[in-house]
């Protein structure tokens, strides 16, 4: 969330953040209703004031004015009155600042879309095969690991079943991925919950935003988290954190569920785009003075996890009209992806300021007695599971159809060739 300072003082900023991101936000209605809620609040507050005092008086006279009383009567009418109006303005206040996204950052590169993301680099070199290399779901489907029939028959589209190595191939990856974050950079590995409530959510910024993308349980309120980045979000909710646990970092394995619209084509076959997929989230708390530093370092903790795995990638630093909801500067890696000859997005790491720290009342006091500042909130794939099975399968098959593991993989997976 914004902070709603914006609105009252420099209000150019969120107008230049709107062209920025190629979006129409209007400044015109929170103003008014900040306006008159905070005109609401010191009518409220010499009420109540007025009342305290006049309750003195009468109790301590011996005789009741009944022309005292009367007006308490009117009094706490006008209380109870401005009391539900301010709920009402504080309600439709927040409902359109959960609407606003975030500050693009100053470095961020302007655009409209996409295309005009900024490449950073590229890493390794493209695979070159004598033979017609073929996409992962023929792969897949011929090794019998893939089997997107039964996970039709069993769901819906865009759901699939991994079997036999394919499946022991998916939990050596997230096994290998855990241990690699926790080993090599310090992350501290969470277990979470699958399903989280709606105050979980709208503080990690997915909702209101994202509400018609999401599964939900209408019974107990709870969503299927979109990814981990929901739960992580909530676990320091309206807490002040001491300074001497920052930065704090976090990986997490969850599955990932969400509702989206897909158009016939190529990106819906096999396994890149689905309802369902297991993903390694990396999340940071950290001071907001080396957030930017934090990126750059998440970044090339997905980015080591592609070089380990040996499969060719590039970074990308997204453009303003390209930003997430909550981001304020986000790059994208990307695998290559040999058969379909296309780069596949495995991770998008963001620093999202104190976008979610606001949303979530989360603080941190950097001193005895001072006053608790917002802290910044970081998360990146590390890495999105079916898409970097997608570039192992394209990446190390072979003539004859089979795949080779990668090496730091058969240590977790028990064979070292998938045939």
């Amino acid at each position: 969330m914004i902070d709603v300072e914006l609105l009252r003082g420099d209000q150019q900023v969120i107008k230049r953040a709107a062209i920025r991101r190629n979006q129409d936000i209007s400044v015109e209605k929170p103003q008014l209703l900040d306006t008159q809620r905070r005109n609401t609040i010191v009518e409220l507050d010499d009420l109540r004031s007025r009342r305290n005092e006049t309750s003195k008086i009468i109790g301590s006279s011996k005789e009741k004015s009944p022309e005292l009383i009367s007006e308490m009567k009117e009094v706490g009418i006008r209380i109870k009155e401005l009391e539900a109006r301010l709920k009402d303005l504080t309600e439709e206040l927040n409902q359109i600042l959960l609407n606003i996204p975030n500050i693009p950052a100053d470095s961020a590169p302007d655009g409209n879309g996409e295309e005009d993301n900024v490449e950073i680099r590229v890493i390794g070199n493209k695979p070159k095969f004598n033979f017609i290399p073929k996409p992962h779901w023929e792969l897949g489907e011929k090794l019998g690991i893939i089997d997107l029939e039964k996970g039709v028959k069993l769901a819906h589209t865009r759901f699939y079943v991994l079997k036999g190595k394919g499946a022991t191939l998916q939990r050596a990856i997230i096994a290998w991925m855990l241990n690699f974050h926790t080993t090599n950079h310090e992350y501290q590995e969470l277990y979470l919950p699958y399903l989280v409530n709606r105050e979980t959510v709208i503080a990690s910024s997915h909702l209101p935003h994202f509400e018609e993308n999401m599964y939900h349980d209408e019974e107990d309120d709870l969503f299927m988290v979109p990814t981990a980045e929901a739960p992580v979000t909530g676990l320091f909710r309206d807490e002040i954190i001491d300074e001497k646990e920052l930065p704090m970092r976090f990986v997490s394995h969850t599955p990932c569920w969400r509702r989206e619209k897909f158009s016939a084509g190529k990106d819906t076959r096999g396994i890149k785009r689905v309802h369902q997929f297991d993903k390694v989230e990396m999340y940071k708390f950290v001071k907001p003075e080396t957030s930017f530093d934090e990126l750059e370092a998440l970044v090339k903790d997905a980015e080591e996890i592609c070089m380990a795995l040996g499969i060719p990638h590039r970074v990308l630093e997204l453009c303003t009209g390209d930003l997430g909801f909550a981001a304020a500067k986000s790059y994208d890696v990307e695998m290559w992806s040999a058969a379909t000859e296309e780069w596949l997005e495995v991770s998008s790491c963001s620093n999202c300021t104190d976008f979610q720290s606001r949303r979530a009342a989360i603080r941190y006091k950097n001193k005895q007695g001072s006053k608790p500042k917002f802290l910044h909130t970081l998360n990146g794939s590390g890495l999105a599971i079916p898409r970097v099975m997608i570039a192992i399968m394209e990446n190390y098959q072979q003539e004859d159809g089979s795949i080779i593991v990668p090496e730091v993989l058969r240590p977790y997976t028990g064979f070292d060739v998938i045939d």
